[in-house]
């Protein structure tokens, strides 16, 4: 009896044994995991800015890539004025005409803008006529200045509110640039001035380059750009970009002046009383040592380098 009790408990044993052994194996023994999917790689970091912006069709440029608009204020960034903005795309443009409500995109990278998603929203009516508004505004009649030409002299007022001519940079090669400093878009004036800055490092750099060399950015924005301003403007490039102050004058003057000058150089630009519209090209002057000039640069695309180039063989001009 004891045997057999004995032979059924180890039967028992055993089953349970069996029984255990095979739940352990169950329970230990679970699916493979799923591999841990990777997140995908982040972007590349930029500095582009968005804005969504709205506004009224002034104009569409033949080139078909470029909308003078009259927009809202965009906060923190740029006023309410009437401004140039280029698309990537013609057809962004397609279907658009003057007087148009849209709204777009406004992108701003590092060295340039662009617009896109512009999308029309109405139409706006024709601007009324403003009794309060000066039909025409005291101007010379002005000779366009070709290459080969005598720079006239004119009398203006620099960052420190020191009168000077531009007779006094006879002598000297002077590069002449036009701007705003409330222009924020990086391929417009704040595009100039850093191709003054990098024109300025290069000449420096050049072992046996010239000395007699001048920049002078003149601003149209007469009533906005006053010395005080315009210093500010020209102590932030310092900071920022490590202007060379020395050979470089930022300067305002007499309307009567500013439209003389821009006109002789083909530079337009829009300007109504008591708003901000600049709707304007633009141009970069070389001036050689006697007082003659030498290059006009058209438009945003020139590189430093041809402005170093042009600095060069005008400051070697001898009377």
């Amino acid at each position: 009896m004891a045997i057999g009790m004995t032979l059924g408990a180890v039967l028992m044993l055993l089953a349970g044994g069996l029984f255990f052994a095979r739940t352990s194996v169950i329970v230990s023994v679970h699916p493979p995991a799923p591999l841990p999917v990777p997140a995908p790689p982040s972007a590349p970091g930029t500095n582009l800015q968005t804005y969504f912006v709205r506004g009224v069709v002034k104009e569409l440029k033949p080139d078909g890539r470029t909308l003078i608009v009259d927009h809202e204020e965009i906060p923190n960034y740029m006023a309410k004025m009437v401004m140039p903005f280029k698309v990537k795309a013609t057809n962004d443009l397609a279907g658009l005409g003057t007087n148009d409500q849209i709204h777009f995109r406004l992108n701003v990278a590092e060295f340039e803008s662009w617009i896109d998603q512009v999308t029309k929203t109405g139409k706006a009516p024709a601007p009324a006529a403003d009794p309060n508004r000066r039909s025409f505004r005291p101007v010379r009649e002005v000779e366009v200045l070709k290459e080969g030409d005598p720079l006239p002299n004119y009398p203006l007022t620099n960052q420190l509110g020191q009168a000077f001519q531009t007779a006094q940079f006879k002598g000297r090669a002077l590069a002449i640039t036009f701007i705003f400093t409330r222009c924020p878009l990086p391929d417009f004036c704040p595009r100039m001035s850093r191709n003054f800055v990098t024109a300025m490092k290069q000449l420096k750099a050049r072992p046996a380059g010239p000395t007699n060399y001048h920049f002078l950015s003149l601003s149209f924005d007469v009533e906005h750009d006053t010395p005080a301003t315009l210093r500010n403007y020209a102590k932030g490039l310092e900071a920022t970009q490590a202007a060379d102050l020395s050979r470089w004058t930022f300067a305002t003057g007499a309307l009567i002046e500013i439209d003389d000058i821009t006109e002789r150089f083909g530079l337009a630009f829009a300007r109504d009383p008591g708003s901000i519209q600049f709707n304007h090209n633009l141009r970069t002057v070389v001036i050689d040592a006697v007082g003659r000039v030498q290059k006009i640069f058209i438009g945003n695309e020139w590189k430093s380098d041809e402005l170093v180039t042009e600095m060069i063989k005008a400051a070697e001009v001898k009377p």
